[in-house]
């Protein structure tokens, strides 16, 4: 994986215009990972994809992050910066040094008669969803997860197993890849209230490109009047330089 160039960043804005979450999140990777097939990227746990999200936003935007959240008692907006390296997980122990994912995030659960194995969910399986309501998807990302379950020695599907097991299980699964769970622990300055506000890489990150896409664009169009230079001249020109030509563009 490697940062992304301006030109890509815009080329994934571009594709993910009108996309849904999770395929912005693929685009990404997509374009920042060449050497892995697309698929590939829709199998890694949601946790690794998210880990890898966070770095490329780091290499793109920088280290901190400017987030806006609502109490949930007062509803005073909070503005407040946090370092990127403040929402990831400890180090991985199923990542080599370089950061690439090795083996498959699986654990088993043994729960009064049953024996339920099962994985981490990815982003294959979160498209596997889409359109379905809250209670519809929830029974089908758990069957995705679950790979194999008996009760007494017998085999049973994901379906059958009892709502206290699969509730359980649902929790195992979220402990094996805490990554895909981000949550900003906050307290309100106003009244005290605190909370937990869940934190989605895939949202925030694209809302940043999305910004910074616009700006950019605007940018470009504004040079290419004033000097009659090609988008890709322009985007090579770093930001510094860029700025100096648009004042003496705009004078």
């Amino acid at each position: 994986m490697r940062a992304l160039s301006l030109s890509e960043l815009l080329t994934v804005w571009e594709r993910g215009l009108d996309a849904l979450p999770y395929e912005r999140a693929l685009a990404i990777l997509s374009v920042a990972s060449p050497e892995t097939s697309p698929p590939a990227l829709a199998r890694l746990s949601i946790g690794r994809r998210d880990a890898s999200l966070l770095q490329l936003r780091e290499w793109a935007f920088g280290s901190e992050l400017a987030i806006l959240a609502v109490c949930p008692s007062c509803r005073q907006t909070l503005e407040l910066t946090m370092p990127v390296a403040g929402l990831r997980v400890s180090k991985d122990p199923n990542m080599t040094p370089g950061g690439e994912p090795v083996g498959d995030l699986e654990s088993t659960l043994i729960l009064r008669d049953y024996e339920v194995r099962y994985r981490s969910p990815n982003t294959e399986d979160i498209a596997g969803c889409a359109g379905l309501d809250i209670a519809a998807s929830r029974r089908k990302l758990l069957a995705c997860c679950v790979t194999d379950a008996s009760c007494q020695g017998t085999a049973v599907s994901a379906q059958e197993l009892p709502e206290d097991v699969a509730q359980k299980v649902e929790e195992q699964i979220a402990a094996i890849d805490p990554q895909a769970d981000m949550r900003l622990h906050l307290t309100c300055p106003e009244c005290h209230q605190g909370w937990n506000e869940v934190f989605d890489i895939v949202s925030f990150f694209w809302a940043e490109i999305d910004a910074w896409a616009r700006r950019i664009l605007t940018e470009v169009n504004v040079l290419a009047q004033a000097y009659g230079w090609r988008e890709s001249d322009i985007l090579a020109l770093s930001a510094a330089r860029r700025q100096i030509y648009l004042a003496m563009a705009q004078a």
